[in-house]
């Protein structure tokens, strides 16, 4: 696997000098990619370099040990670090998908149980944001039809890091796994009776597109405008500044209503639908892919369930993984860290028995 760093030396090298031409920076987008493609090389250059180096103190031990042996105990040690720093290079080099160096799209639907499921998909939208936060990130409320006690039916926000992010840290890169069915037992706000039941609620996530990053053809667009409504279906404005956008050529639907003006709604409808159809893009290239190099975790059909969060026994189970922990509270309020930590060990696992099968 090593033979490839030396190619990317050479890359790491041509962007070193690109980002220190003014007119790279005149371009956000181009100095942007630049920016996060420097900083994965330059993980995989340091921990190369590393390796090689705590090869030559080894050597250099090792030949020393012969009058001296405490540098034949300095020679193992050496040789642990070395061992170390190779597998961090064997991870640094497992491909990656295109898009984990983008920001995230997170859209969260009530699914069976009703208000419940809603209030739940509210949770869910608090826990992602409350994990953003400690990491640094913005959430942006794109688009959202509120329930009646407060929850979601529907809810569409904007992950999004600030400056440049080490590699597999940006927020598709992480929140891609949270992509499937999220069950609830707990006691609804709306149970009498104290009984536990069980709802559930959907989570898709995409990367955040850029215009550059899909070609949409406007003549492939169908645009019908309508009035946003509230709980209940009670009108909350009085002119059609609600947008729907449909790319016909796929079917593909994004709407937006959160904003006042017609022009706002249609802008957030076109990230949706440009990140969506990157999604659609991204999963057609996976289905391609043979099955030695798709990821167990990735490839899980978002329709099946991912997690459990059982309150009676302030439990989250994640059933992709095995992870298991009784501190569903602190999850909730947005630890979230080590269930992602599950999820990107067991993909990067997967991936290493790829590259060596």
């Amino acid at each position: 696997m090593f033979e490839a760093v030396e190619g990317m030396r050479q890359e790491h090298a041509e962007i070193e000098q690109r980002l220190a031409l003014p007119e790279t920076h005149a371009d956000q987008r181009l100095a942007k990619e630049l920016n996060q493609r420097y900083a994965e090389l330059t993980a995989v250059v340091t921990t190369w370099q590393d390796w090689l180096q705590l090869g030559d103190d080894i050597e250099a031990a090792r030949e020393l040990a012969s009058e001296d042996a405490a540098f034949a105990q300095e020679a193992d040690e050496l040789a642990v670090r070395r061992e170390v720093a190779s597998e961090r290079l064997r991870r640094l080099l497992v491909p990656r998908d295109a898009a984990d160096g983008k920001d995230a799209l997170l859209e969260i639907k009530s699914g069976e149980g009703g208000e419940e499921s809603a209030l739940f998909a509210g949770d869910l939208l608090r826990m992602y944001a409350r994990f953003a936060e400690t990491r640094g990130w913005t959430v942006e409320i794109l688009d959202a039809t509120e329930s009646d006690l407060g929850g979601y039916k529907s809810v569409t926000a904007a992950v999004k890091a600030r400056g440049t992010v080490e590699p597999g840290q940006a927020p598709y890169a992480l929140l891609k796994f949270e992509g499937g069915v999220h069950r609830v037992q707990r006691v609804p706000v709306t149970e009498s009776q104290g009984r536990v039941h069980t709802s559930a609620a959907g989570v898709l996530v995409s990367p955040e597109a850029e215009p550059v990053d899909v070609t949409i053809d406007d003549n492939d667009l169908r645009i019908d405008v309508y009035r946003s409504s509230g709980p209940g279906g009670q009108s909350v404005n009085t002119t059609d500044s609600a947008v729907r956008i449909t790319h016909v050529p796929t079917g593909i639907v994004a709407s937006c209503q959160n904003e006042k003006s017609q022009l706002q709604n249609k802008e957030s409808a076109m990230r949706i639908l440009r990140s969506r159809l990157l999604q659609a893009a991204q999963d057609a290239a996976d289905a391609e892919a043979s099955d030695a190099r798709r990821s167990q975790v990735r490839t899980v059909d978002r329709s099946e369930r991912i997690r459990t969060y059982n309150f009676p026994e302030n439990r989250i189970s994640d059933h992709r993984t095995g992870y298991k922990s009784y501190n569903l509270d602190q999850v909730l309020d947005g630890d979230l860290q080590p269930v992602l930590d599950s999820c990107v060990e067991t993909d990067m696992a997967a991936r290493l028995a790829a590259l060596e099968s």
